[in-house]
Parts: C-alpha cells; structure tokens; sequence
C-alpha cells in the first residue's frame, strides 16, 4: 500500500520477482451472507499507478457500479465465477468459494502457465506462485478491482432475486444477516436461494439438513 493509504503495485512485485510473468487478482463477495451464491472475479490490469480501483467495502454503492462499468475498458482481462447456495450447503463456504474463484479464472480466457495469483486470503490450488495476504483488496488495484467486480455482479443477481421473491427484501441487504432479514426468515422460513447449513437459516428448515462435507 502507497504512503498516502492507496493501493500500489508491491504484491504484485513480489509475484514477479519470484518468476512469475503477469499476475492476476482475485477477490469475492457474498462471503458471509446466509442467501444467494458466492462470488469471485478474477482481474487484470495494466501496471499504472493511477487506478481509482479501492476496496469496495469503502466505496458507496454508486461509485461501486461507476468503477465497475469502467473496468470493462480498463481490464487486459476479467472475469466471474460462482458457486450456488447448494454448492455451499454441499462443500462448506470456504470450499465452494474456491469453486467460484476455479470458475473466474476459467472463464478469465488467459493463459495461466507463468502466471502467479494474488488473493484475498484465499489460499487456492494453483500452478503457478500464490500471494495470499490478509485484506489484499487494500493494497493491490487489481485485487480492489476484482472485488469490486465480484461485489456488483452479485448485487444485480441478488436484486433479480429480489423480483423472484419479493418476501425476504433482497434487493435492500443482498443476503446478508440483517434484522429485517431475520424477521422475514422467521415469517417465512428459507427458499430456495438459502444457504441452510447456516446456523441462522438452519433454525427455521423442517426437514434435517444435511452436514457439510469437507473436501480439500
């Protein structure tokens, strides 16, 4: 990270220094929510120093979708992948997220031989060197810009949800645990986008839930 708290190139340096040839970002979103799939974007970026690319949890919503809408100029490559709320059920979060991150980099279309990979503390399988330090998305314009990809991909789909069932208010919280949330799962009880193995959710499932089965 730059003195003045923006994100720089330095990850990606030590990448390079260590052999590898271009470097890609990867971040998620939808981590921590109890309905809807996780995503995660895989990005590139050409070396400049002057990306306006910023974690997204800093950023309003507005400005998200702005930087979002630009990236589609700016990015050498980018893509998203995800993992449905069963597939979570099935293999655990950190697991399916995995899975969505496997997928983004499969649909990146760009050769991976050579290639290092910068996470966000996700420490996936891959061939080539893995940088995986904790908030990443701070220090790295292309890991600030995949999340900020990942994070507004998944805000339309859960806003399209929200058409699909209008009861639970997913257009307002995108998932995540809030109180009005709550109080619709209990009213409700789950749908089908729910992740049931989730303590919050699981609660209000009649029929028994499946235990998560751990792979990796």
């Amino acid at each position: 990270m730059a003195e003045d708290g923006r994100p720089d190139w330095e990850l990606e340096r030590q990448l390079w220094r260590s052999g590898a040839g271009t470097v890609i970002g990867v971040d998620e979103a939808g981590r921590g929510c109890l309905a809807g799939p996780v995503a995660a974007a895989a990005v590139i970026l050409p070396v400049r120093n002057d990306w306006p690319y910023r974690d997204s949890k800093t950023l309003a919503p507005a400005e998200r979708e702005q930087l979002a809408r630009r990236l589609k100029d700016d990015a050498v490559a980018a893509a998203v992948g995800w993992a449905s709320a069963r597939e979570i059920d099935e293999v655990g979060i950190l697991n399916a997220t995995h899975l969505a991150a496997g997928r983004a980099l499969e649909q990146l279309g760009y050769p991976l031989a050579g290639t290092g990979l910068l996470t966000d503390y996700l420490k996936l399988d891959f061939p080539g060197p893995v940088l995986a330090p904790p908030r990443a998305d701070r220090r790295s314009f292309q890991a600030a810009a995949a999340g900020i990809l990942a994070k507004t991909t998944r805000d339309a789909w859960m806003r399209e949800l929200a058409e699909r069932e209008p009861a639970y208010g997913f257009d307002r919280h995108k998932g995540y645990g809030t109180p009005a949330h709550r109080r619709a799962l209990e009213r409700f009880g789950p749908c089908s986008e729910h992740r049931l193995t989730f303590a919050p959710v699981r609660r209000y499932v009649k029929e028994p839930v499946r235990p998560v089965t751990m792979r990796g």
